[in-house]
């Protein structure tokens, strides 16, 4: 139960610090993620520095983990296996960035936006999860008969 807490409070610190990051890189500014989307206009390129940052963490996070067999608290640890390139990884990212570059955020960053109170985060995160619940809805549909436990 204890390690349970810590944990939560853990998950808590470090999405706060990972919102106020995206807060102070402009990451929630949908005027400052299109500029830097804008390479024929007035591009502006402050945020390659924020990804670089995020690539450069994430690099040596992942060569830390694939060496470990559970989380720091102890759980089982869950990387991805996949390496397909598929139909559906393509669709899902060129759906992914047309909608980051409408408007101007993606998740972390509209969630963010949301819990500070803008209207343009809260339109984005609705949409977010109706995408999300149509995705759902229609792979259980596509999805073959699961055979049922006797």
């Amino acid at each position: 139960m204890k390690n349970t807490n810590l944990q939560r409070a853990t998950e808590f610190a470090v999405g706060l610090l990972f919102g106020w990051g995206l807060m102070i890189a402009g990451m929630t500014d949908p005027g400052k993620v299109i500029g830097f989307l804008d390479l024929a206009g007035a591009w502006d390129p402050s945020l390659a520095f924020v990804m670089g940052g995020a690539i450069a963490v994430g690099f040596f996070a992942f060569g830390m983990a694939k060496k470990r067999t559970t989380n720091f608290f102890g759980g089982a640890l869950h990387l991805p296996t996949s390496k397909d390139i598929d139909k559906r990884l393509v669709i899902g990212s060129l759906l992914f960035g047309a909608g980051w570059g409408l408007a101007g955020f993606c998740p972390g960053p509209g969630i963010v936006s949301m819990a500070a109170g803008e209207f343009k985060g809260l339109v984005f995160v609705a949409a977010m999860v109706a995408g999300m619940a149509v995705f759902e809805f229609t792979d259980r549909r596509a999805a073959p008969p699961q055979p049922k436990a006797a």
